[in-house]
């Protein structure tokens, strides 16, 4: 091979590698998701939503500083997320009285289940449907369950994915708790 030639390969195999770098670098960036979940942490302040419950009640999340927030995302056909939820029943009827309030969104396309859920497993506390916008807002809920600890000035503690340590849990949620 004469010189010229491999001096013009060898050019074109850097050009190569710095365009598979752009590639590489293009695709480590972080999605608009990620980038909102990544900003979420960095301000810590839960963001505020109004829906409405299952009993039609008005349930609008500023109205609940004050109290430490276990906000929790869930859906019925979720196996962690029902196992879970009575933790949580238990929870709202064991520390309610100290200023917590738990309060599920449940990502279920159709409320009819989760009305049947809520009743089946006796929740105290309010569920309402959540959507893609919801979940967005929050930094992006892609796999559940997923819950946030938020405290009683709306600041989120703690962000809890997947199937949990729920003594650990508690253990933080006591924590925030008055005495």
């Amino acid at each position: 091979m004469a010189a010229a030639d491999l001096g013009m390969t060898c050019r074109r195999w850097i050009a190569g590698c710095l365009v598979l770098t752009g590639v590489l670098a293009g695709a480590a960036r972080l999605s608009p998701v990620e980038a909102q979940a990544q900003a979420l942490t960095a301000q810590k302040a839960a963001p505020s939503f109004i829906r409405t419950d299952l009993n039609g009640e008005r349930v609008e999340l500023s109205a609940y500083r004050g109290k430490v927030v276990l906000l929790n995302f869930w859906a019925t056909w979720c196996a962690p997320c029902l196992a879970e939820m009575p933790v949580f029943a238990a929870w709202q009827r064991q520390y309610g009285g100290r200023g917590l309030q738990v309060i599920g969104v449940s990502m279920d396309d159709d409320a009819a289940p989760v009305r049947r859920l809520y009743q089946k497993y006796r929740l105290n506390y309010p569920v309402v449907m959540g959507d893609e916008n919801l979940g967005e807002l929050y930094g992006g809920v892609l796999g559940l369950p997923v819950s946030y600890l938020i405290d009683s000035k709306g600041k989120i503690v703690k962000r809890y994915e997947g199937s949990v340590d729920l003594k650990q849990f508690e253990g933080r949620l006591q924590r925030l708790l008055p005495k």
